[in-house]
């Protein structure tokens, strides 16, 4: 059996998510189906980790397993972005693996961008793509309270209801912000996430921003572990995992 790492980029936002369902079309379910054409083998492929629907990928990670030796690369990686490619989806590259990887367990740390366009017009060029906020965001009273995140917590307040993570504890290990013009992006690395960990964190940092929490009341909402108390989530639209780190 021969084991392969594909790393792959897509827009999300007319897929329900990463991860096969009864309904809806997903990245996962549209790229096995084009490696059975390739190989004429059906492979399962393992992801990462689920993104959320409408959220995108500069760089996910997954591994599959077949009985066919890909010989050629460049080859695969010409016939199924030939395929790929109008459904929003492309392979940057292919790997062989040995069996003991594993493309979520053997994650070190996984990295999700969020981006936010801050100014009055919208976009028709970032549409679908970012978080448009018209009132102007306070900067350094939003990094003041995303240090309030950083290190190894409960993160209760911000789990999505349906989240089946054994622990609500995670580790933040940084939380930058890389700003210009108009545009504001949030880099959030940890080793893994609850289910809608992110767009939660990102939605009470934007009550941060606006002045509607002070930094005092955010930190007892963390502490609170009470999801009822969690500002609304950012939607998906803005948020991309953008590297896989093993």
């Amino acid at each position: 059996m021969n084991r392969y790492q594909i790393l792959i980029e897509y827009v999300g936002t007319s897929y329900s998510g990463w991860q096969i369902q009864k309904k809806g079309k997903t990245i996962q379910g549209k790229i096995q189906k084009v490696i059975y054409k390739i190989l004429k083998e059906k492979v399962n492929i393992v992801g990462s980790g689920r993104t959320d629907s409408g959220v995108h990928a500069l760089e996910q990670s997954a591994h599959f397993d077949t009985s066919v030796k890909i010989k050629d690369n460049n080859k695969f990686l010409k016939s199924i972005n030939h395929f790929l490619s109008r459904y929003g989806i492309s392979i940057l590259d292919l790997k062989k693996k040995e069996l003991t990887f594993h493309s979520r367990y053997s994650a070190k740390a996984r990295i999700y961008r969020y981006v936010i366009l801050n100014r009055k017009s919208g976009s028709v060029l970032k549409n679908k793509r970012c978080w448009h906020i018209i009132k102007k965001l306070n900067i350094e009273m939003m990094k003041k309270g995303a240090k309030k995140l950083i290190g190894t917590k409960d993160f209760s307040t911000f789990r999505s209801s349906n989240c089946s993570a054994k622990t609500p504890v995670r580790t933040i290990k940084s939380i930058k912000f890389l700003t210009k013009k108009d545009i504001i992006e949030i880099e959030i690395k940890a080793q893994s996430f609850l289910q809608n960990q992110v767009r939660s964190m990102v939605g009470c940092l934007k009550y941060v921003g606006e002045n509607k929490w002070s930094i005092q009341k955010f930190d007892k909402i963390i502490k609170s572990k009470k999801r009822i108390n969690c500002a609304p989530p950012a939607p998906a639209e803005g948020l991309y995992l953008t590297r896989v780190i093993y």
